[in-house]
């Protein structure tokens, strides 16, 4: 068996010695660790790029997630003024059921309120037109046209107290709701 046959099947380069017996060569040894070097560098720069990748993810993930946090800190830090201008400029979209109730500063528009809300606002100021200057929860769902059952009223009252609680509606003691002049 020559060399070259050698190589080609064990990929190793082999020399006969003197007495005949195969010995690898330092030359081949080097070429095959060279080769598993290379071999090595190249799935390294692999999982380089792959890590690389995942890094710029998670940086424009926390770059959003900063700029989201400073935008809520801003929300509050905000002059009530320049709240208001926004409301009475008439940007602020129409608003949609189910939607929080903002605190009333005595300035924000009725129309920020889910239609829900502003119904209900509605019901204790036509109750002073007509003389009576407080409604019950029971009340407040009649006059908006809902059935006088314990869920419905009770979605009421909830409404209601949350009105009550932000200011835009008085809640008193004997659990009757008025308009703030009352």
């Amino acid at each position: 068996m020559n060399s070259a046959s050698v190589r080609e099947r064990w990929g190793v380069g082999l020399l006969l010695d003197r007495w005949g017996w195969l010995v690898a060569s330092v030359l081949g040894l080097l070429e095959a660790k060279e080769s598993a070097a290379r071999e090595a560098v190249d799935r390294a720069r692999e999982e380089a790029a792959r890590i690389a990748a995942v890094l710029e993810e998670a940086e424009r993930v926390l770059e959003r997630l900063v700029i989201a946090r400073a935008a809520v800190v801003e929300v509050p830090a905000e002059p009530a003024d320049q709240a208001v201008d926004v409301a009475e400029a008439g940007a602020v979209a129409a608003a949609v059921t189910e939607s929080p109730v903002p605190h009333q500063g005595g300035r924000l528009a009725r129309t920020v309120l889910a239609p829900d809300c502003q119904r209900i606002i509605s019901v204790p100021e036509t109750e002073m037109a007509a003389g009576r200057d407080k409604a019950r929860a029971k009340d407040l769902a009649a006059a908006l046209g809902l059935e006088v059952a314990p869920a419905k009223v009770e979605g009421v009252r909830s409404r209601a107290k949350r009105l009550a609680e932000r200011g835009w509606i008085t809640r008193h003691q004997s659990g009757e709701f008025s308009t703030m002049r009352a």
